[in-house]
């Protein structure tokens, strides 16, 4: 019996806010049906007091545990009853062999030491954190998935795509990527196994681990261009000029900072490439306060040529528009801006550059279409 315990899947899933009720949805769908894995999958809940139907306060994860559902950040959406909600992060990832990330990355630091000592020494990870790390010194981008592999000495691959949380809930038909490139193609094809769910959710694997996290990281940055353009009313033919240039600059910047992995155009035309690009551009929070932040530039011109009123201008948008999340193509616009300055290779990308200018240094919004021009891609 204990022979086949240790060949059994154990899968955590850290995270339980929109996305990662989401995923939890499938996954423990997939773990309940697969003879390789154990059925429970724990998954780790950032503890919360909240207000049930009845007007009581009770933590969220027993509420989660009570009616299979998340009614904080995924309300009406049953998930499966062996996906149990576990508040001590210690509990929820002891003997684990397979961690999923699903949580805001400023709360990483923490979890992993912990993850580390408890979870099974063969332990493997997939990130689904969107974004990219940046040294204080020198301004290198460092990805999540390589930030989890160094701290807990667990491989990491990622899963990315054109994945709205509550559209995949509701099993609209999607597709993903899981880019991870493990001990052998069995185990690879095992890990995809646990996501893929026909016919309403897709996952295609590949090895460009790299590729399909920045494309995941810089699409944001890319976001508030589509955003600008929406906000002067340049039109359709304008955004997907922006796309085409938008997902070239993302080629040339794995290029560049990725050299050791073999880029392969495929991993542009995948879900985490093209289609994720494509559904922020045209949707999601990033866009919509980009064109918010237009128009109003465009209404009060003469209030915003000054750094400190562009800032003001994004956190008032944020604070309004967001309920409290992160507006991340901006912050992530800032960080890579100061690395190709510093780099000294901010005209290899017009695109980058003009977005960033409009965005913090009171350039014109009307000059989006210059970044698309000036590109020569």
């Amino acid at each position: 019996a204990d022979k086949i315990e240790t060949k059994m899947e154990r899968v955590c899933i850290v995270g339980s806010g929109n996305w990662g009720s989401a995923i939890a949805k499938i996954v423990g769908f997939n773990c309940a049906r697969l003879g390789s894995c154990e059925t429970r999958v724990n998954m780790w809940v950032f503890e919360e007091i909240i207000e049930d139907s009845n007007g009581f306060e009770r933590n969220l994860s027993e509420v989660i545990n009570d009616l299979h559902e998340n009614p904080k950040y995924l309300p009406g959406i049953q998930l499966p009853q062996n996906v149990v909600a576990v508040p001590d992060l210690r509990t929820a990832c002891q003997g684990a062999t397979l961690l999923i990330f699903v949580l805001p990355d400023q709360f990483l630091a923490g979890a992993l030491p912990i993850v580390k000592k408890y979870a099974n020494p063969s332990c493997r990870c997939i990130s689904l954190i969107k974004g990219l790390e940046f040294c204080p010194q020198t301004h290198s981008p460092k990805r999540i998935s390589q930030t989890i592999s160094d701290a807990t000495g667990f491989p990491c691959g990622v899963l990315m795509g054109a994945n709205v949380a509550n559209e995949v809930a509701l099993e609209y038909f999607c597709e993903s990527t899981l880019a991870c490139n493990f001990r052998d193609d069995e185990t690879n094809m095992a890990t995809c196994e646990i996501f893929d769910s026909p016919p309403y959710f897709l996952v295609q694997h590949i090895t460009d681990v790299a590729g399909a996290e920045v494309c995941g990281a810089l699409k944001n940055i890319f976001a508030l261009g589509a955003g600008f353009v929406d906000g002067i009313g340049l039109g359709g033919n304008t955004k997907a000029a922006l796309l085409r240039v938008g997902l070239l600059e993302i080629h040339r910047f794995c290029q560049l900072f990725w050299k050791e992995n073999d880029h392969r155009n495929t991993v542009f035309a995948q879900s985490c490439g093209v289609a994720d690009l494509i559904t922020t551009c045209y949707g999601g929070r990033n866009r919509h306060c980009a064109e918010i932040f237009a128009r109003k530039r465009i209404e009060a011109s003469s209030d915003y040529h000054k750094e400190e009123d562009l800032e003001k201008l994004w956190n008032e948008i944020e604070v309004k528009e967001l309920n409290g999340q992160h507006l991340q193509g901006a912050s992530t616009l800032k960080e890579v801006y100061r690395l190709l300055e510093r780099r000294k290779i901010l005209n290899s990308f017009p695109l980058i550059s003009h977005i960033y200018q409009i965005a913090f240094t009171g350039k014109s919004v009307n000059a989006i279409s210059y970044g698309i021009r000036d590109s020569k891609l």
